[in-house]
């Protein structure tokens, strides 16, 4: 079979094996089919290379609090980045900068002592290779490290060649003629490191490098090692001496005089920007094609398809940094008419390259990122929402602790701490007090920079609703109005959605429609705008509007059955609304997107839902009512809800009333119910026949107990506060290792009593995509 590792070779050779695999299994052999790179030689011509590739893999420990940030045999990375260069140390130092952890190569690490340092070399974990950096500039030796860590000398030998290189540099500043500054360059080191080892910014070092004639050279990955001459323009950079007597280095990315776009990817997959991104980026560029318009991707993320050779008309596997970006944008406009550069598309990652692009007066096609900013700066935003009339939950913006502290008092608790310009959810916290806010606080200022902190009053009980809409300046199509099915305090990207809504009615719809034009018009959007509502009752707040692609762009695109990424990307590019025919683009059936999680790999951490995404994937159910479609995305997810057994429930208070009905309703069909003492005594009062079994804490046998011996078969388990949280994490992790269902909303929990109800009373047909 094809394995993770069969895309990394692909991508590092331009050999695409999965193709070349499936042709080869109806019959075809290797000499019968061409190589797509050089359009003149074979598939049995084998790969040869001349140049250096490193994958490092993306981590994302710090979603999942108490999990250990140690590596073993189980996988626990969310997404790689590849990078390509002449030698081992560029490629390493460029992939390095390719993660978007804030590195920009081998950064210093701080320990206590050397004793410290001795501990973490012998520890595998995601900053390793720091730590080795670390240990040389302790003054170890490579065969002390290599005894420690058992890495293969040669690796330690780089690096410790890296580090000298820094120590130099630190000592003696930066060259200042050409060639020496060309060294450097093509040992991986970007700007922004070298500034920081010179003790300058990163700008000073480009206008140095600049004033000294240094930029990169483009060179392509044709197979053969340049034996034959390369036809499809996939391009790294690196830095060389001119050679054979040129004036300079011999540069083989040969821009076109062709009108052109540049479109920037996400860069390595993390939770909150995967492959929903790549999805967008992918169809920007088969809208360019429609268009006749040059695409040109930039990426660094070998599991993507954007960054399969024959996705673009060009394709720059580089590192998503100002630099890289900049770089290939200046050697693109030496020829043809660059049109601009599409950041919406790719997540976070390209929005943060706006300001840089536009301060070097870069055309961006699309929303402006001054318009970007207004969305994205939450105390600008909240300012504008009152000029509109729109309502937001009670707020206020804090840039300390104590400022925060004051400012929660003020609203009242609970409280939502949401840091400015960040994505997935990242240290968004609920915060009941005053010992929960001060340390939550800290960790969101960080995350945030510079930038605020956004406090606002957290709508306990409310609805979350996803609306997804493209604006070309004047009219505004809603795309989609999304229903989560968990409960506002769960982040989007975690919680269960249903397209179209099922419990909102068509008046609320039509608001919701209403206050989405309107904000997609103020912020002036060219292209997709995703807001984010609260409805309580009847009234409607708005959480955050984005000005960019959502991560629910591909789930409404299939939904609805139409392009939205690519009707967006023409818009951008000059196309009105009115040039196409939306007529048909609402939901032809019920679509309900589930998230899924990778809790099984890390057993410490409880997987209870938050306001921070978690959520690795998701799946998606269609079908022609709700439970169905619901209990679809459930097997899609790898839930199997039980046909018959035992339910254990345990609710708080707020929901013992909410989940009454659902627990008739298992009754009704044959289940027996299982409860802790307080929600036992409710059901019981309310004339349900319940078990009632002792929580954790009051001895056993208890909960867990009975979820080991096989006596649940069902879980739902909701809570709220500190203490009734610790208690009941047990239960949790025990429903994740034994493979039990469980729910920890009770929206949740409703919702798949439905789907069980569904699944008893038809059988799951099959029928084919297209038909109405």
């Amino acid at each position: 079979r094809v394995s993770r590792s069969s895309a990394l070779a692909s991508k590092a050779t331009g050999f695409p094996i999965a193709k070349i695999a499936a042709k080869l299994a109806i019959g075809y052999t290797l000499d019968e089919l061409d190589n797509d790179i050089t359009g003149v030689t074979p598939a049995s011509f084998e790969p040869t290379i001349d140049y250096v590739v490193t994958k490092i893999p993306r981590f994302a420990f710090e979603k999942y609090r108490g999990a250990e940030a140690y590596l073993t045999t189980a996988m626990k990375s969310v997404g790689e980045a590849m990078a390509i260069g002449r030698n081992f140390k560029e490629s390493l130092q460029k992939a390095l900068c390719s993660l978007e952890t804030g590195l920009s190569g081998l950064n210093e690490m701080e320990f206590e002592d050397e004793d410290k340092l001795r501990q973490a070399l012998a520890v595998p974990s995601p900053d390793r290779l720091r730590v080795v950096a670390e240990a040389f500039r302790a003054g170890l030796s490579v065969g002390e490290v290599q005894g420690v860590t058992a890495i293969d000398p040669w690796f330690l030998r780089q690096i410790s060649e890296i580090v000298a290189t820094e120590q130099a540099i630190r000592e003696q500043g930066l060259p200042e003629d050409a060639s020496s500054m060309t060294e450097l360059k093509g040992m991986g080191f970007s700007d922004k490191r070298l500034g920081e080892l010179a003790g300058q910014t990163e700008g000073w070092v480009r206008g140095l490098r600049h004033a000294l004639g240094v930029r990169p050279v483009y060179k392509r990955i044709d197979t053969c090692a340049a034996e034959f001459a390369a036809k499809t323009p996939y391009l790294y950079s690196t830095y060389e001496h001119p050679m054979f007597g040129q004036a300079e280095a011999d540069c083989e990315a040969l821009p076109s005089d062709r009108e052109k776009v540049v479109i920037l990817g996400g860069g390595p997959n993390r939770i909150g920007q995967g492959i929903e991104f790549d999805y967008c980026c992918c169809h920007a560029a088969f809208a360019m094609e429609d268009l006749g318009v040059e695409s040109i991707m930039v990426n660094c993320n070998p599991e993507t398809v954007s960054t399969d050779y024959d996705t673009s008309d060009r394709l720059y596997f580089e590192p998503l940094t100002d630099e890289h970006v900049l770089e290939i944008i200046h050697k693109e406009q030496s020829a043809g008419t660059l049109k601009g550069v599409i950041v919406q598309f790719g997540g976070q990652t390209p929005l943060k390259l706006a300001g840089p692009l536009h301060r070097e007066h870069i055309p961006i096609l699309g929303t402006s990122p001054d318009s970007i900013d207004l969305a994205e700066d939450r105390e600008q935003f909240a300012a504008l929402l009152d000029q509109l009339g729109i309502q937001q939950a009670p707020s206020r913006t804090a840039r300390s602790v104590d400022e925060a502290e004051v400012k929660a008092n003020e609203i009242g608790y609970p409280v939502m701490l949401r840091p400015s310009f960040v994505l997935g959810g990242r240290a968004m916290e609920i915060a009941r007090d005053d010992e929960d806010l001060r340390k939550f606080a800290a960790e969101a200022l960080k995350v945030s920079g510079d930038a605020s902190l956004f406090i606002d009053r957290y709508l306990a009980d409310a609805i979350e609703v996803d609306v997804d809409a493209i604006c070309d300046g004047e009219n505004v199509h809603v795309a989609g109005i999304m229903e989560h099915i968990e409960e506002a305090g769960v982040h989007s990207g975690d919680s269960a959605c249903a397209l179209p809504p099922f419990t909102l009615s068509p008046v609320l719809q039509g608001r919701l429609a209403e206050q989405t034009i309107a904000l997609a018009r103020a912020l002036k959007v060219r292209g997709l705008i995703n807001i984010q509502f609260a409805v309580k009752g009847n009234e409607i707040y708005v959480l955050e509007a984005n000005p960019r692609a959502s991560r629910t762009v591909p789930f409404v695109s299939k939904a609805v059955g139409a392009p939205i990424a690519a009707i967006a990307a023409k818009v951008m590019a000059g196309a009105k609304l009115t040039d196409f025919d939306l007529t048909h683009a609402h939901p032809r059936r019920v679509a309900v997107k589930e998230a899924v999680f990778p809790f099984a790999r890390f057993p410490g951490v409880d997987p209870q839902l938050g306001p921070e995404m978690r959520s690795t994937g998701e799946v998606m159910g269609w079908d022609d009512d709700f439970g169905t479609a619901f209990l679809k995305s459930q097997l899609g997810g790898g839930v199997i809800l039980p046909a018959e057994g035992a339910v254990f429930i345990s609710v708080k208070d707020s929901d013992k009333k909410g989940v009454v009905e659902a627990a008739r309703s298992l009754v009704d069909m044959g289940y027996s119910l299982v409860a802790t003492s307080g929600t036992a005594t409710y059901l019981a009062e309310q004339g349900l026949p319940v078990r009632r079994v002792n929580k954790v804490n009051e001895g056993q046998p208890h909960i867990v107990d009975a979820m080991i011996n096989g006596e649940i078969q069902l879980v739902f388990n909701t809570t709220e506060g500190a203490t009734s949280l610790a208690d009941s994490a047990s239960i949790r992790r025990t429903a994740v290792t034994r493979k039990i269902p469980y729910f920890t909303t009770l929206a949740a929990s409703i919702a798949s009593v439905q789907a069980i109800a569904s699944m008893k009373s038809q059988e799951i047909s099959v029928r084919a995509l297209q038909s109405a």
